[in-house]
């Protein structure tokens, strides 16, 4: 797998991140769905790649800096076609390993509460990640449940 950073402008990614989109609004009321879209996901504040096997996307992430310490994870997104194939480990591990060396101390999230988020909360839990309270500027949200890694 290929793990690259990516300007966001193939019509692969558009359609992996509009899947993305998509799937928050079957399983999350509007007011409680964090995930960027395209434009969001330029910001100068965060680093986006995607994942490929050949020329194939298979996945996606972000890190969003919050501050000089302190990032967050998003867009964290499968291709439909390779769920359990390990890209979400795979990203997982990767975007950590960079907060690590940009010198975070700590690497938060926001995740969904509901059944469908299920597999996403037990893969955080197991690199480490545990339940914490809203941070940076999230609310508490009976739809969303937020975790840190201390790094």
């Amino acid at each position: 797998m290929d793990i690259k950073i990516d300007d966001l402008s193939g019509s692969e990614i558009t359609k992996l991140i509009n899947e993305h989109l998509h799937g928050m609004t079957l399983h999350s009321p509007p007011e409680s769905i964090h995930a960027l879209n395209l434009e969001q996901l330029q910001q100068q504040d965060i680093t986006f790649w995607s994942a490929w096997e050949g020329n194939e996307l298979v996945g996606c992430g972000a890190l969003k800096e919050i501050d000089g310490q302190h990032g967050e994870i998003k867009s964290m997104r499968t291709s439909s076609f390779h769920l359990r194939k390990g890209v979400a480990k795979r990203l997982l591990h990767h975007i950590i390993e960079e907060a690590t060396r940009r010198g975070y101390r700590k690497l938060s999230l926001e995740t969904g509460s509901m059944d469908s988020f299920d597999p996403a909360r037990r893969l955080y839990a197991r690199f480490g990640f545990n339940y914490c309270d809203p941070f940076s500027d999230y609310k508490e949200d009976p739809n969303s449940v937020f975790m840190v890694k201390n790094l």
